[in-house]
């Protein structure tokens, strides 16, 4: 199935009309199979602007909330970039277009190894995926030019601050439920941080040790994946 007409409309109507010019992030998408990275039976919905789910209460987050979120990292080609929580790996392999190289950290096992499959099947070989808790970022692989939060905080953790490189770029919805803000930190010293508000987002929630509890009453496994900010 050539869904090429498909995947250049979504690029014109839901990237470049709504303000993305970051050219880096309009050629990945242009280049990147979406439909290959939601569920089989999904593939005719895989370029309209919405989230699609794709098991175990995770989504794939719609085309422009992705687009924003890379382009906001502000990514170059020499970058080494974190992406916390993996998902269908759409957004890793964007980036793998762009930077240099990506780790990617997925807290549930299946979606790593569907993400790891993909990867290797359509030839993105500058992607490294583990599983394990996002919210303590990836401290063997650190410092990073950049890092990017699929999923919503309570507040910001603070390793993902501290594997920042100097002058690495952090973005991360921040908040409760439909109060969360999507954030772009960047650290402008050793122990200094510059913060800057993207406006509102919602996430699935960011469950680890230095995020959100499985167990928290304000999430559940099938919240909200993200909405355009506000």
């Amino acid at each position: 199935m050539d869904m090429t007409r498909s995947r250049d409309r979504m690029v014109e109507h839901l990237v470049t009309r709504r303000g993305i010019c970051d050219r880096g992030v309009i050629n990945a998408m242009r280049t990147v199979p979406r439909e290959k990275f939601v569920d089989p039976g999904f593939e005719e919905f895989a370029y309209e602007d919405a989230p699609l789910s794709i098991g175990d209460g995770q989504t794939i987050s719609q085309p422009f909330i992705v687009a924003l979120m890379i382009e906001k990292a502000d990514l170059s080609a020499g970058d080494k970039v974190l992406e916390v929580g993996t998902g269908s790996g759409y957004a890793s392999a964007l980036i793998s277009l762009i930077a240099r190289y990506v780790y990617s950290i997925e807290r549930h096992e299946r979606l790593a190894l569907q993400a790891r499959e993909r990867f290797e099947k359509l030839g993105y070989a500058n992607i490294d995926v583990q599983v394990g808790d996002g919210s303590k970022g990836w401290a063997k692989a650190a410092p990073f030019n950049a890092i990017i939060v699929s999923a919503g905080a309570p507040e910001v953790p603070s390793a993902l601050k501290e594997q920042l490189d100097l002058g690495g770029r952090l973005i991360i919805p921040v908040g409760r439920g439909d109060a969360q803000r999507l954030k772009r930190i960047t650290r402008t010293g050793a122990a200094a941080f510059e913060e800057i508000d993207l406006g509102g987002v919602f996430f699935v929630p960011l469950i680890g040790e230095d995020a959100w509890t499985a167990e928290h009453p304000m999430y559940t496994e099938t919240s909200p994946s993200s909405r355009t900010p506000s």
